[in-house]
């Protein structure tokens, strides 16, 4: 099925490209941080963390193996979950006035992403602040130059950041959050320990879970790299390519770990199997869609962040209104893998029965109910919400929820069947609960 998929068409592209950083994961690998920075050739670095982890002892650990290897930090925490633009410029101006020779960041995908970003504003500033971004909200303009070194450290076992080239930002004049990438801005190491999950409640455990689900599964049914346009210039390919062998490989594998342990990770915290194999899954599932790109639930998800109001979340402490990523992401994938499947339903299929299905005797036409179904049967066995009804959306706020996701173009475009914005209304009428 795989060579299928990937057969060449006519002026689609006939290769891909896979980067990665350097990747150490295990228990207690934090205290290599210093060691690893020094090795490459940091000796001032900008720590980057937020507010919740500023005082924790996972910082302790990371500050105290900088200073055994002779790197001197300062810490920049004044990061808002799910930063925008103004936390951005802030970080900035840290990046600009700090004199540093590397950057760690520690935190989940809000500190990753602020870290990324700071460098490209703080050491190549712009007058508009869209003008890194992709048409047609910016200019598309190129990062002019390298960034500093960059050693990630996620404490979440959701986001992918550490192996990713792209941020994920709100502007706030859009109020809408839209991807910012380059394959500059790819951390140089990252340092992945799981023991940070360790702590975390289950609500947390369970919304970064669903992202990891549907980071893998949007990159197993995203269009075939072959189908988009080939590119001339092999530098200026970006890893946001489409699905290739590679990214199935990751995530098939990150699949299969979502299936066996998300439930075990989310209602047992003393789990640590399970938690280990869910850090284990984010990692592969950001090593997937960093070369590969998500598609529909993460292009209007940004919808549902931008018009929700009047909600929290239970686990997070922050102001209303405010919904996580992957619970935004997850609210309307099963109403988006049905109507996806019949593009692509053999994949479709491969994908739920390696997220435990177990429908391999289900036909082709059967492959949107079988993978919506896995995916309710999870959410519901993890409380997540059943649908967008749940995030306080309906009927009324259909249309104003597909005008906003339009706008995610290349996700869209990412997607194994054209979509229009007609089509995006149905979807999120579909998704407003499930059975």
């Amino acid at each position: 099925m795989g060579c299928q998929y990937f057969s060449p068409g006519e002026h689609g592209a006939d290769t891909f490209t896979i980067a990665l950083p350097k990747l150490t994961f295990g228990r207690g690998c934090l205290s290599e941080a210093g060691a690893r920075a020094a090795a490459r050739g940091m000796s001032r670095v900008a720590l980057f963390t937020d507010s919740f982890l500023k005082d924790s002892s996972y910082l302790e650990t990371v500050q105290k193996s900088l200073q055994r290897a002779g790197v001197t930090s300062e810490i920049f925490s004044d990061i808002r979950i799910e930063p925008d633009d103004a936390t951005i410029l802030n970080a900035g101006r840290f990046i600009a006035q700090g004199n540093f020779d590397g950057v760690v960041s520690l935190g989940g995908g809000s500190v990753m992403d602020t870290a990324k970003t700071s460098m490209l504003y703080g050491l190549y500033p712009v007058d508009d602040f869209l003008d890194y971004f992709s048409p047609p909200i910016g200019a598309g303009i190129p990062v002019p130059g390298k960034l500093l070194p960059h050693m990630a450290c996620p404490t979440t076992s959701g986001t992918g950041s550490e192996c990713t080239s792209v941020a994920v930002i709100r502007i706030n004049d859009l109020n809408s959050k839209f991807v910012l990438g380059s394959p500059l801005l790819m951390p140089d190491e990252a340092l992945i320990d799981p023991s940070c999950c360790d702590s975390l409640p289950g609500n947390i455990i369970a919304s970064t879970g669903f992202d990891l689900l549907s980071h893998a599964i949007e990159c197993y049914t995203a269009k075939a790299y072959t189908r988009w346009a080939k590119i001339d210039d092999p530098l200026k390919r970006p890893y946001l390519q489409g699905a290739n062998p590679w990214s199935d490989l990751a995530a098939t594998r990150a699949l299969e770990i979502v299936g066996e342990f998300i439930e075990r990770g989310v209602n047992d915290a003393s789990d640590s199997e399970a938690r280990d194999q869910l850090m284990w899954g984010a990692t592969l599932a950001g090593m997937a869609f960093g070369n590969s790109g998500t598609h529909l639930p993460h292009g209007l998800s940004y919808g549902v962040t931008q018009l929700m109001h009047d909600i929290t979340t239970d686990g997070y402490s922050v102001e209303s209104p405010f919904i996580p990523h992957g619970i935004s992401v997850i609210a309307s994938a099963p109403a988006i893998f049905r109507y996806t499947a019949e593009a692509a339903p053999q994949r479709h299929l491969e994908a739920a029965n390696s997220l435990g299905a177990k429908a391999w005797d289900a036909g082709e036409d059967e492959a949107g109910e079988v993978v919506a179904g896995r995916i309710i049967e999870l959410m519901k066995n993890t409380a997540m919400p059943n649908g967008i009804g749940d995030l306080g959306f309906g009927e009324a706020d259909v249309k104003p929820l597909a005008a906003s996701a339009v706008r995610q173009v290349r996700a869209i475009a990412n997607s194994p069947r054209e979509t229009n914005l007609q089509d995006i209304e149905n979807i999120y009428a579909a998704a407003i609960s499930y059975a």
